[in-house]
């Protein structure tokens, strides 16, 4: 289920969406009302997703959710950083091999932890499919060049997704309070998986990618922007079908055994 997820989102990404459209247009070259149709769909979605306008309109409503997080920490407390990939090179350090997905998320984790005294950092993410070493690994050892004591430091090693992220968290810390550091477009799907689970949390946003530019203006950073939030709809909608519809569906269940018990 994993990776059939993964590999179906990649069919809605703008680029794969846009090759797959121009391709059918291709096909159906014979048929140019049909042909011009795609082609006109294809242009427009690159032109609304590779501007500024149309990546800021998919992805401020998911940014402005959660505001920066500078509220004191409280004594003891844990800050988890959820893990964004990098890359396997020895001849880099740690700081250098992350992503810079992950290394503005393990920044602010950093800052979380000088909110409070004695607080300690989760850092979190598996090997993948193509690393030698699991990105918590990597993220221990770019957390300790960046001052962190090691001691200070907790491992989620083999956590692919948020989701196996949670379940780690609820073993670790129960109900215990957390603040958790991740991309401001992925802080709402991540907080709806961290409530869903029953956790004490607090969000505590970075990497907010919507920017201020001209009108005009069209580029590849507007593209990927586009994708970060069109990924995060995505798995909003896939979470809510799974996890919320199986929850009410249990509340139902309940009701109904307590409904019969009454009787």
């Amino acid at each position: 289920m994993f990776w059939v997820k993964k590999i179906v989102s990649q069919f809605f990404m703008p680029v794969p969406l846009l090759l797959i459209l121009i391709v059918i247009a291709f096909l159906m070259i014979r048929k140019r009302k049909f042909s011009k149709v795609t082609l006109g769909l294809a242009a427009s979605l690159l032109i609304l997703c590779s501007s500024h306008w149309g990546s800021n309109a998919l992805i401020a409503p998911l940014e402005n959710q959660y505001p920066v997080n500078n509220m004191p920490i409280a004594k003891g407390c844990l800050v988890m950083v959820l893990g964004s990939g990098h890359d396997d090179d020895p001849h880099l350090t740690a700081v250098q091999q992350l992503s810079n997905t992950a290394l503005a998320r393990l920044s602010e984790g950093i800052r979380q932890m000088s909110l409070g005294q004695d607080c300690k950092l989760v850092v979190s993410g598996w090997s993948g499919a193509h690393s030698t070493r699991a990105h918590a690994d990597v993220m221990f050892d770019a957390a300790v060049e960046l001052g962190v004591s090691p001691d200070l430091i907790i491992r989620f090693p083999l956590a692919k997704d948020t989701i196996e992220e949670s379940q780690f968290m609820r073993w670790e810390v129960a109900d215990a309070p957390f603040r958790l550091v991740t991309s401001a477009s992925h802080m709402p799907r991540s907080m709806a998986i961290f409530n869903n689970s029953n956790l004490n949390v607090s969000a505590a946003p970075t990497d907010f990618a919507k920017r201020t530019t001209a009108w005009w203006h069209f580029d590849a950073q507007s593209l990927l922007n586009s994708q970060r939030a069109i990924h995060e709809y995505l798995g909003l909608l896939w979470f809510k079908l799974k996890y919320e519809g199986r929850a009410d569906k249990e509340s139902a269940i309940i009701s109904k055994l307590d409904n019969a018990q009454g009787l």
